[in-house]
């Protein structure tokens, strides 16, 4: 079944459009493009979500007048203050391995859905704890020569192969992926719009 409202994903992760889809919504996929060097701010949970702004904002201007809804996501880990985005590099990775064994890190991910169309919008921020395991070093170069840890928000996936080194998450586990579907379906509401706007499945569509 087509959408009812065009929804746009402002971001490249392979993962947020897999958990879309497995929710049962197709989104329309749209690269920001924004250069997220030199974007501060005072904590990893405010920084995370002003890069989902901006990532978000930067699509939105691509529409024109074209009315829809558009989500911008951004994902950080905070350990010991500090806020980790996507490594360099394998040895990069390795090196925040030996730091974040056993230990616990925050997951932020920042959201930010626009409604083009009306010029509204809203953003948050939401965060799940993360225990990590207490890997030995082969574990870690092994893992980190798999090239997925470069790849991703604080050097490791939950849904992936890096799942078999996270003890346990405290929160939303979708949002360790990178897009809380709970958070978001309350921003949808905020706007007024309900999941089914989406596109999500009809009870014909599913038996089909």
């Amino acid at each position: 079944m087509p959408a009812t409202v065009r929804f746009v994903l402002a971001s490249a992760s392979p993962a947020r459009l897999r958990t879309l889809r497995d929710a049962g919504v197709e989104p329309e996929v749209i690269v920001s493009g924004v250069d997220e060097d030199g974007v501060t701010a005072d904590t990893p949970a405010e920084l995370a979500r002003a890069l989902a702004e901006l990532k978000a904002e930067a699509v939105t201007r691509t529409l024109g007048d074209a009315p829809a809804l558009v989500l911008g996501c951004d994902s950080l880990l905070e350990l010991g203050g500090q806020a980790l985005g996507k490594p360099g590099s394998a040895a990069e990775a390795a090196t925040r391995w030996l730091q974040m064994r056993g230990q616990v890190g925050v997951l932020h991910t920042g959201h930010c859905l626009l409604d083009n169309g009306r010029a509204v919008g809203a953003s948050t921020t939401v965060s799940t704890l993360v225990h990590f395991a207490d890997v030995s070093d082969e574990e870690i170069d092994a893992y980190c020569a798999t090239g997925e840890p470069t790849q991703v928000a604080g050097a490791f996936t939950i849904d992936g192969l890096g799942g078999w080194f996270v003890d346990a998450v405290e929160g939303d586990h979708h949002n360790v992926v990178g897009l809380s579907l709970p958070v978001l379906r309350q921003m949808l509401g905020g706007l007024g719009y309900r999941v089914t706007d989406l596109g999500y499945p009809t009870a014909q569509a599913v038996q089909t």
